[in-house]
């Protein structure tokens, strides 16, 4: 049993890969690189999306499971204030 120690660029491109395809701005997205236990999806209070990793979920099911975390947390109207 691994434990992941830091987001590296071929998780935060396969993480881009889930925000792409539910068409938000990357420019909206904050991925740390340091995992924590539990991994989180919040609204950040200057409305960017944080995408925390799991660290001790394994990265392939904690990817599976993003677009629903992302979807609980993302208000009905997904423009841009900006």
């Amino acid at each position: 049993m691994s434990l992941l120690d830091t987001v590296s660029f071929q998780h935060i491109t396969r993480i881009l890969g889930v925000i792409d395809d539910l068409e938000i701005s990357r420019e909206a997205v904050e991925i740390p690189l340091s995992p924590e236990n539990p991994g989180v999806v919040r609204l950040l209070p200057n409305g960017k999306l944080e995408i925390v990793v799991d660290a001790e979920m394994p990265f392939d099911d904690w990817l599976q499971a993003l677009p629903q975390q992302i979807q609980k947390v993302m208000p009905e109207d997904t423009e841009s204030d900006s």
